[in-house]
């Protein structure tokens, strides 16, 4: 898969942590997506009516609504509930992997288990398995 395969591709990342937020950023835009940035989950809520992504990478534990509502909400949604969602997250517990798998997400990754280079593969996979 070449770089212009990824071009137009839309990434939303919900993601609190600016430092993170921008270091995944840095790294899904040098591999040719368009991301777009959401910093709690009613920001990335907003986001979605506005322009829907071709993934959303999802945070957990965000300010005003967390990951597992906005995942909810997603999975539930007609024009949304196709989106491929990657939980991104610190929590590494079962029961929060096995929830989030059983209401529709793609991947959950703890953040400290994978490298950002990592984290894009998981996007290029979740995107471009045939």
């Amino acid at each position: 898969m070449d770089e212009n395969e990824k071009k137009g591709k839309k990434v939303l990342l919900a993601e609190d942590d600016v430092f993170v937020s921008d270091v995944y950023s840095m790294r899904l835009r040098k591999e040719g997506y368009d991301v777009t940035l959401a910093k709690d989950g009613r920001e990335a809520l907003d986001q979605l009516n506005r322009d829907i992504p071709d993934i959303l990478l999802l945070d957990i534990m965000m300010p005003y609504m967390d990951g597992m509502e906005v995942l909810e909400i997603v999975k539930k949604k007609e024009e949304f509930k196709n989106i491929p969602v990657i939980m991104l997250t610190n929590l590494s517990e079962k029961e929060n992997i096995q929830k989030t798998i059983e209401m529709g997400a793609s991947d959950y990754l703890i953040k400290s288990h994978f490298t950002p280079s990592e984290v894009v593969e998981k996007v290029n996979i979740t995107l471009f398995q045939e």
